[in-house]
């Protein structure tokens, strides 16, 4: 979605650190490490882990979770302040079992529930959720549907072995035109070696010439 603006970093399981140890906060986690967070006004690369301190103060605003079995209501629960804490502008929460999303939006440094999610457009991606179709699915602002995961993997791998094909094919017509080069050599070659022959039977240039489809010019370079 924003590939292609270098102030958009993206990350996923990343661990992102608010603030140095000296300045925790009691009673909330020191650091927490979003499925994905999404911080816009921070140069894209590759980073250990998201030390917003050193990024300019600059939070993530918008926060995924995507609950397992091994989620538990205390971790779910920590994971919800951190963020409230440190100013998330967006935070979703998806249940695949259920196939129920949660949302919230940060309104006077409190995460506010939005209610109904279904249709929602985040105001920071633009992008639209939906979870009628069994599973949640995400268009893009321009109304596309984003590819999920395994889409994004299968049309890799095709695309992958379609350039592997083409490449086999450009090998194989590369050797059929050294082949083919290869075989006109030899007949230019024996037609060369059958000139001194023929002119050994008594004819004449021109009639060798003439036989072997050669130029008068190439039997007299080639006896």
């Amino acid at each position: 979605l924003f590939a292609d603006d270098p102030n958009v970093f993206v990350a996923g399981d990343l661990l992102w650190y608010p603030v140095e140890a000296v300045e925790a906060v009691e009673g909330v986690a020191k650091s927490q490490a979003p499925d994905v967070m999404v911080v816009f006004g921070r140069p894209k690369g590759d980073r250990r882990s998201y030390k917003q301190f050193q990024e300019e103060g600059i939070a993530p605003q918008v926060v995924f979770e995507i609950l397992s079995k091994s989620n538990t209501e205390a971790e779910m629960l920590a994971k919800f302040k951190f963020y409230e804490r440190y100013g998330v502008e967006e935070y979703y929460l998806y249940d695949p079992a259920l196939n129920l999303l949660k949302g919230w939006l940060q309104q006077n440094k409190q995460l506010i529930s939005i209610g109904n999610m279904e249709g929602w457009i985040s105001p920071k991606l633009g992008c639209r959720f939906e979870t009628t179709g069994g599973s949640l699915e995400v268009y893009r602002p321009d109304g596309q549907r984003m590819e999920t995961y395994v889409e994004t993997s299968k049309r890799a791998e095709q695309e992958s072995q379609r350039a592997q094909q083409e490449a086999q094919r450009a090998e194989q017509e590369s050797q059929r035109a050294e082949q083919e080069a290869q075989r006109a050599e030899q007949e230019a070659q024996a037609r060369r070696d059958a000139i001194p022959r023929l002119l050994g039977l008594g004819l004449s240039v021109e009639q060798v010439a003439a036989a072997l489809g050669l130029s008068v010019e190439e039997v007299n370079q080639n006896f």
